[in-house]
C-alpha cells in the first residue's frame, strides 16, 4: 500500500498454486464495488489491511467463509496496480496503462471498502486506528500493506527525477521515465543498481538492464554502451542454479557486474551516481552515467515498525509456515509487509494465500493450523523481449519448479506467459 496506489508484487504465479485449485476455473463476474469514505461500522469479524495483491485476495475468501457484511478492506488508494508488467513498461513493451485498474473494481463485491489510512494498531485491544482519529474494532486481523519505497534515502532523490536520463521501474511516477531514458541514449555508461535493503521482487533490478541491451542490439547502439550492473549483494542471484545461467548471459551479452557496490547519492544535473563500496565502509566511487536505472530502499511501512505486531526491524512477525502471528493467534499477516524469509513477490503471495486460508479456517474453529508454507516464491527473469527463465524456488533456496523442463533455460513460451498470460490471470482469477 503506498500513496501512490496499490501495487503487487513480482509476477509469475504459479500454475499449481491457483491455476489448478478447485472452483478456480469458474471466474465470478466483475462486480463494481461502492463504499463510503469511511466505515459503515466500528467492528468485523475480519478485517484486512491493504488493497494489493494479498489483501484482495484474502478479502475474498474472508467473504465466503464469513459473508460480505462481515468483511471490510481498509485501503486508501483509488487505483490498484499490476506492478510486475511495469518491467516490460520500462522496457517499452507494454503500455502503462494495462497495469491499473480502479481499486473498486477489484475489490470483492459486497465487501466494506473503507478509503483511509491505518495510522496506529492495538491488537491487544482487537483495534486499529485510522486516519481523523476512527477507531476499527475486529475479531480477526489481516496485515497485508506491502513494502514503502525510500527514494528519499539516496541523496539527490527524489527531486533528481525531473532530469532526464534517469527512470526507475518501482514507481508509477518514475517506469515511464525508463522507457524515454532508454530511447534517448546515445553513448557512455548504463547503469542498473540493486539496494542494501529488502527488494520486492529481487529479479526486477536486472530485468530491465537485459530489455535495455536487447534494445540497444536491436538499434545499432550496443556498441556505444559499457553496461554495468552494480549490486549491494555478493552474487547476482539468490540461487545458485539461476545465478549461474544469469552469469553466463552477462558474459554473453558482455555485462560489467560490481558486487557489494550500494548507490547512496545521485547528482542528475552531472549526470554523476555515488557508490559507497559495502567491503570498505566509507569509501565511495563516482560514475558517470548517460541512463541510469535506480531500485529503490525500501522497508516496512512506517506503521508497522515499532508497533506490537512487529519483528525488531519492523516487518510483521508470523510463524514461516502458518502465517499466523507468533504472539497475537487472531492476527496473520501475507506479503511484502511480513517476515517470511523468502523473496517478496506476488508469486509468493499466491502460494501464501491458500495456507493462510486454512490456518485461518482452523483457527476459527478453535483448532492448530496444520497447512505449511514452504517458502515458496517465483521470479520470471526477463533476459530479452521474448525470453525469459522462470526461477521458482523455497525458504531454502533450492529449486521447486513447477514444469517437466530445465527452467533455468531462457524461453519463448515463459515470456509470453510472463507478458500475456499472468496479467490474465491475476485480474480473472487470483484477486478473486
Amino acid at each position: 500500500m503506498s500513496a501512490i496506489g496499490v501495487v503487487s508484487s513480482c509476477s509469475c504465479l504459479r500454475p499449481g498454486v491457483w491455476l489448478l485449485k478447485p472452483g478456480m476455473q469458474k471466474m465470478s463476474s466483475l462486480g463494481l464495488h461502492t463504499a463510503a469514505r469511511c466505515a459503515a461500522k466500528d467492528y468485523y469479524e475480519v478485517l484486512v489491511l491493504g488493497g494489493g495483491a494479498g489483501g484482495i485476495t484474502m478479502s475474498a475468501r474472508m467473504k465466503r467463509k464469513v459473508g460480505a457484511e462481515n468483511v471490510a478492506v481498509v485501503e486508501p488508494s483509488k487505483t490498484h496496480y499490476y506492478q510486475p508488467l511495469w518491467t516490460l513498461v520500462g522496457g517499452g513493451a507494454k503500455q502503462l496503462a494495462a497495469s491499473a485498474r480502479p481499486t473498486g473494481s477489484v475489490m470483492p463485491k459486497g465487501v466494506e471498502w473503507i478509503k483511509s489510512r491505518v495510522t496506529a494498531l492495538d491488537p491487544d485491544t482487537n483495534c486499529v486506528w485510522l486516519e481523523n482519529d476512527i477507531k476499527i474494532s475486529y475479531k480477526y486481523l489481516i496485515i497485508a500493506i506491502g513494502i514503502s519505497l525510500h527514494y528519499e534515502k539516496i541523496k539527490g532523490l527524489p527531486e533528481g527525477f525531473h532530469h532526464p536520463k534517469i527512470g526507475s521501474n518501482y514507481s508509477v511516477h518514475t517506469v515511464e521515465k525508463t522507457w524515454k531514458a532508454l530511447q534517448d541514449f546515445k553513448e557512455g555508461n548504463a547503469i542498473f543498481t540493486f539496494p542494501n535493503t529488502p527488494v520486492k521482487c529481487a529479479g526486477a533490478p536486472q530485468k530491465i538492464m537485459y530489455l535495455s541491451e536487447a534494445y540497444w542490439r536491436k538499434t545499432g547502439k550496443r556498441s556505444k554502451a559499457n553496461i554495468m550492473f552494480n549490486t549491494s549483494l555478493g552474487v547476482v542471484f539468490g540461487v545458485k542454479k539461476y545465478a549461474d545461467a544469469l552469469l553466463e548471459i552477462i558474459k554473453e551479452r558482455n555485462i560489467a557486474v560490481n558486487y557489494k557496490r550500494n548507490l547512496v547519492e545521485v547528482r542528475a544535473d552531472k549526470q554523476e551516481a555515488v557508490f559507497e563500496n559495502l567491503d570498505k565502509p566509507g569509501v565511495t566511487e563516482v560514475h558517470q552515467y548517460e541512463m541510469l536505472h535506480v531500485t529503490p530502499p525500501m522497508g516496512p511501512p512506517d506503521v508497522l515498525i515499532n508497533s506490537p505486531v512487529a519483528d525488531e526491524i519492523g516487518w510483521v512477525d508470523v510463524n514461516k509456515e502458518t502465517l499466523q502471528h507468533k504472539k497475537y493467534p487472531n492476527v496473520f499477516g501475507i506479503g511484502d509487509c511480513t517476515n517470511l524469509p523468502t523473496s517478496k513477490t506476488a508469486a509468493a503471495v499466491a502460494a501464501q494465500s491458500g495456507v493462510l486460508d486454512r490456518t485461518i479456517s482452523l483457527v476459527m474453529k478453535n483448532q492448530l493450523p496444520t497447512k505449511k508454507y514452504d517458502g515458496y516464491t517465483s521470479c520470471p527473469l526477463v533476459t530479452g523481449y521474448n525470453k525469459v527463465i522462470l526461477a521458482e524456488f523455497d525458504y531454502n533456496a533450492q529449486p521447486l519448479e513447477t514444469f517437466p523442463i530445465d527452467q533455468s533455460k531462457e524461453r519463448v513460451t515463459m515470456y509470453h506467459m510472463k507478458a500475456d498470460m499472468m496479467p490474465f490471470l491475476y485480474w480473472n482469477m487470483l484477486l478473486k
